[in-house]
C-alpha cells in the first residue's frame, strides 16, 4: 500500500493528458497509464485534504472487477508494477499500488448509471413527479428502496462541474442509437452481477455509473473505474432499513459532514477535519476489505 499520500503527480519525459477530479492521466504512447491520486471530490468540488489510502483502493477495486467480469471487454492491461515499462520505475513510490496501464479508446459522450435503490437525486426526482429519469415507478416508494428492477438513467459528462441526467432519445442523439442499446445492456450486466457478487460480502449497491469507450476498431469496452466507492454507492446490509437515509461505505459520509458547514459549495472547499478523514480513509479501505478479503497492496 502507498505510504504518503498523493494529491497531484507530475511525471517528467511524459504527457500527461487530463488532471481530472481523482485521476492523473499520461500519454505512453500505444497505451495510457492511469494514476489514482488521493484527491477526494465533494458537491463538484475537489477538497484541500486528501483521504489516505484512496488511490489504492480505487484502483485495485477496479482492477478486481475488471478481472472478475473480463466477460464484458474493458480498458485495463495490467496493475502489477513489475510489468510496467522500464521507464515508469523511477517512480515506483508514486505509482506502485494505485496505478494501472489501460488501453486507449476515444470515450462516448454519456455517464451509464444504473439505480437499483431509491437515493440521492433519483429520490428527489420520485417525491417531485413519482419517476426517475423517465422511469415511472409505483407509488409508496421510501427513502432507500430497492426499485422493482434496475433502471438505466444516463447522463452527460462533465468533468469540471455537474453532469446532468438525459433521458433515453437524447442519449441516442449523442452516441448513435446502436451504441446506446449496447451500452445500457452492458451497464445493467455489469451492475447485476456486482450488485449480486457484493451482497454475498454483506454490501448493498445502491447505484452506480460506468463509462465505454471505441478502440480503433470501433469496439466498444469498459474504461475508467469499475463499482468503486467513487463511482457507486455502497451501503452495508446489515444495517439497511427503508425509509432510512443508510451509512455508507463511500464518500457520503463527508457530503454529510459539509452539510453541516456554512460554505456555499463552490471552490476553495473547506478543509476536513482529522476525524473526518480518517473514518473516511476507514470506509474506503472496508470495502475492499469486504470485497475482495484482503486490504490494498
Amino acid at each position: 500500500m502507498p505510504t504518503e499520500t498523493l494529491d497531484s503527480l507530475e511525471l517528467p519525459e511524459l504527457t500527461k493528458l487530463r488532471s481530472g477530479k481523482v485521476r492523473e492521466i499520461f500519454d505512453l504512447g500505444e497505451t495510457l497509464l492511469f494514476v489514482a491520486t488521493d484527491r477526494l471530490s465533494a458537491f463538484d468540488v475537489i477538497l484541500p485534504d486528501p483521504i489516505p489510502d484512496k488511490g489504492a483502493v480505487l484502483n485495485q477495486i477496479s482492477a478486481f472487477w475488471f478481472d472478475k467480469f473480463s466477460s464484458i471487454r474493458n480498458h485495463f492491461i495490467t496493475a502489477d508494477f513489475a510489468q510496467f515499462p522500464a521507464k515508469l520505475r523511477p517512480w515506483e513510490t508514486q505509482l506502485a499500488g494505485r496505478s494501472m496501464i489501460v488501453r486507449k479508446t476515444k470515450p462516448l459522450a454519456v455517464e451509464c448509471v444504473v439505480r437499483g435503490y431509491l437515493a440521492g437525486s433519483g429520490w428527489k426526482d420520485y417525491l417531485a413527479t413519482g419517476a426517475v429519469c423517465g422511469h415511472q415507478l409505483p407509488a409508496g416508494l421510501q427513502l432507500a428502496s430497492e426499485l422493482p428492477e434496475p433502471i438505466f438513467t444516463p447522463s452527460t459528462k462533465n468533468e469540471a462541474g455537474h453532469d446532468l441526467n438525459i433521458d433515453w432519445g437524447q442519449c441516442c442523439a449523442m452516441i448513435g442509437e446502436k451504441n446506446a442499446e449496447r451500452v445500457r445492456e452492458m451497464s445493467l450486466q455489469l451492475y447485476r452481477g456486482g450488485k449480486e457478487y457484493a451482497a454475498s460480502c454483506g454490501i448493498i449497491v445502491a447505484d452506480t455509473k460506468f463509462e465505454f469507450g471505441l478502440t480503433n476498431g470501433a469496439d466498444l469496452i469498459l474504461i475508467d473505474e469499475c463499482l468503486t466507492p467513487d463511482s457507486s454507492r455502497f451501503w452495508p446490509a446489515d444495517s439497511y432499513t427503508p425509509g432510512k437515509s443508510p451509512p455508507s461505505f463511500d464518500k457520503q459520509f463527508v457530503r454529510d459532514y459539509l452539510e453541516t458547514l456554512d460554505w456555499n459549495k463552490t471552490y476553495p472547499g473547506p478543509s476536513l477535519p482529522n476525524e473526518v478523514i480518517e473514518k473516511t480513509s476507514a470506509k474506503y479501505r472496508e470495502a475492499f476489505r469486504r470485497l475482495t478479503g484482503r486490504l490494498p497492496d
